[in-house]
């Protein structure tokens, strides 16, 4: 094998196959398959606490990549990413409450009926753009918690408990949910994560770049922005939906606040946050967001101990959306490329390294 493939220090492709590839060298590889294997004895080292945090962040990364690819890949404001979680997690419930099915058929389903709303409330794209097509998603965010707050079949917005789940006749009980979660959520992310990269090689995937880029400059190359455009709410959504069905199992019921107008704020923070356009920024931002939440929570009860405040003042409450609504203000200051910036930055050290200078 030439010795491009195992370390390179720069660009040497001269054909399309090459630049289609995943991996460009065979330490690429090595460093995913040593990712993994981490990630599969992580729940053996964290604490259960803990382990609850990454099964979130896990989750949230899932519906961020979707949101991801109708914002960051195609340049589609959404306001809405919400409302298609609770679409998929809404359909999961029915399906496993009515229908009875198991949870590896019901949680597909939220991600199917996640996807067919997603391709209606994506019709206006066809005609709207920029501010316009957010205030349109943020519209379809309102009328869905006002809908399911108004249909019985729904509890109107109450708590709609799912059966618990079994796995191997094993069920995920108080004891041992977060863990066997953890190895539930963590293959659908990473087949999640690897379709969404291979969709991207795809004459589809480049597509929604052209689209992004200039809708017209990629209409005169022969693609259809129309299409594009529904495309990429179908499969953002369709992704949002499967988050959806797995949030609603994790939590054990399905609840609207859980899908409301903030959730929306909070996932597009996150992609700004990790980075617009790209998939490590897609899990960087939510383990970011949610770092920061269990960080300034913590905060909050050692200041709240230290008397600084009067009684009865909830520290947690005021110092969430400071510094929540800081670090996206600080972002678009000074790091409008987010987190995964710095991860280009890095794997281009080491690619380089040691003739670094």
């Amino acid at each position: 094998m030439p010795a491009s493939r195992f370390t390179q220090t720069g660009n040497y492709r001269t054909r399309y196959a090459q630049d289609q590839t995943i991996f460009a060298t065979y330490a690429e590889q090595l460093s995913l398959i040593v990712l993994i294997g981490l990630l599969l004895l992580l729940p053996l080292i964290l604490p259960k606490t803990m382990l609850r945090d990454v099964n979130m962040i896990m989750i949230y990364a899932v519906a961020v990549i979707g949101l991801n690819i109708t914002t960051g890949y195609t340049g589609l404001i959404n306001i809405g990413q919400a409302a298609f979680m609770g679409v998929g997690a809404y359909a999961t419930a029915l399906a496993a409450t009515r229908l009875n099915l198991p949870f590896f058929l019901a949680i597909p389903i939220g991600g199917i009926a996640g996807a067919l709303v997603g391709t209606f409330v994506g019709l206006p794209s066809l005609r709207l753009k920029y501010l316009y097509l957010a205030v349109a998603t943020l519209a379809f965010q309102i009328i869905f918690e006002w809908g399911v707050g108004h249909t019985p079949l729904l509890a109107q917005g109450g708590a709609i408990s799912l059966p618990p789940v079994q796995v191997f006749g094993v069920k995920a009980t108080f004891f041992n949910h977060n863990f066997v979660w953890y190895y539930l959520i963590l293959p659908v992310l990473v087949v999640m994560g690897l379709l969404w990269r291979n969709v991207l090689r795809t004459k589809h995937g480049r597509s929604l770049i052209a689209v992004r880029d200039n809708d017209r400059a990629a209409a005169a190359m022969g693609i259809n922005p129309g299409t594009a455009k529904i495309m990429a709410f179908m499969i953002g959504s369709f992704y949002a939906g499967i988050a959806g069905g797995l949030f609603a199992y994790f939590q054990k019921a399905v609840v609207i606040e859980d899908y409301g107008l903030h959730i929306s704020i909070q996932l597009l923070a996150m992609a700004i946050v990790g980075g617009l356009g790209s998939l490590p920024g897609s899990f960087l931002g939510p383990l970011f967001i949610v770092t920061l939440d269990r960080l300034v929570g913590n905060g909050s009860q050692w200041l709240g101990a230290q008397n600084l405040f009067p009684a009865g003042v909830d520290v947690a409450t005021a110092l969430r959306p400071l510094s929540f609504g800081l670090a996206i203000v600080l972002f678009l200051m000074f790091e409008p490329r987010g987190l995964a910036n710095w991860w280009r930055l890095s794997r281009l050290y080491f690619k380089k390294w040691p003739y670094k200078f």
